[in-house]
C-alpha cells in the first residue's frame, strides 16, 4: 500500500509493506538550483532515518546521505564527466570507529559501439576491467570480457559472454569463467513490461554436481 502527498516543492510518500513497516519519505526540491533535499525512515526501526543531499549539473552529480542516530554512517557519492568519459568515486564513513568501511572509485568510457570500464572496489583490494562490444552480427546483441583481480588472496578471475536478440522480444545470455562456471538465460516478452525467464548454472569442472535452474514471471 502507497500514498503520496505533494504541496509545492515538497513530496511527501508512506509505504506500508507487508511486514507492517512503514517507510516515509519526505523530499524537498528547489532548495537550492539542481539540489534535492531527502529525509527517511522505516518505522517502528527509529535508527533507520536517513538525511540524503544529492546535487545535480550537466556534468557533474555528488551525493550526501548522512544517518539520523547517535554514531551515524555518512556516505559520499560523486560522478563527473562526459557522455564519452565519466569518472566516480564513492566512500562510506563510520563515526562511531572513525573509519572508512568503503571506498571505491572507477572510470567509464563509453562509444557507439563499444563500453570499456576500470573499477578499483572492496577498499583497493580488488581491480575490475571490463570491456563490452556490440555486434550487428547478434542482432544488435553484444559480446564482453572482464578481468578481475583480488590481490589479498592473489586470485584472478576471467569472465567472457554474449548476448544474442533472437527476435524483438526473446534475449538470450551466456557467461563462461576461467573456474568453470557456465551461466545462461533466455528473457521472453509476454506482453510490454510482462516478461518469463528461464535460467540456467552447472559447474563444467564439476559435472557430478546437480545443475541449477530457475523460472521467473515478471507481470
Amino acid at each position: 500500500m502507497a500514498a503520496q502527498y505533494k504541496h509545492k516543492n515538497a513530496v511527501v510518500d508512506v509505504k506500508l509493506d507487508t511486514e507492517s513497516n512503514i517507510l516515509t519519505t519526505f523530499t524537498i526540491t528547489d532548495l537550492h538550483p539542481s539540489a534535492k533535499t531527502v529525509a527517511s525512515i522505516k518505522l517502528p526501526d527509529y535508527n533507520s532515518g536517513k538525511l540524503e543531499v544529492q546535487y545535480f549539473h550537466e556534468h557533474a552529480a555528488l551525493t550526501t546521505a548522512v544517518g539520523l542516530k547517535k554514531s551515524p554512517a555518512v556516505d559520499f557519492s560523486a560522478t563527473i564527466g562526459t557522455p564519452s568519459i565519466a569518472f566516480g568515486a564513492e566512500a562510506s564513513y563510520m563515526t562511531s570507529s572513525g573509519e572508512f568501511t568503503k571506498y571505491n572509485a572507477g572510470v567509464n568510457m563509453t562509444k557507439p559501439e563499444s563500453n570499456a570500464s576500470v573499477i578499483l572496489a572492496d577498499k583497493g583490494d580488488s581491480l575490475r576491467v571490463s570491456y563490452l562490444h556490440h555486434l550487428n552480427q547478434l542482432n544488435g546483441g553484444a559480446v564482453v570480457g572482464e578481468i578481475a583481480r583480488k590481490f589479498s588472496t592473489n586470485e584472478n578471475t576471467l569472465t567472457v559472454g554474449c548476448s544474442y536478440l533472437v527476435d524483438p522480444h526473446t534475449l538470450m545470455k551466456a557467461k563462461l569463467n576461467n573456474h568453470g562456471n557456465l551461466g545462461a538465460f533466455v528473457q521472453h516478452e509476454l506482453r510490454p513490461k510482462s516478461f518469463l525467464t528461464i535460467s540456467g548454472a552447472f559447474d563444467t569442472k564439476a559435472l557430478e554436481k546437480t545443475p541449477k535452474f530457475g523460472l521467473a514471471l515478471s507481470l
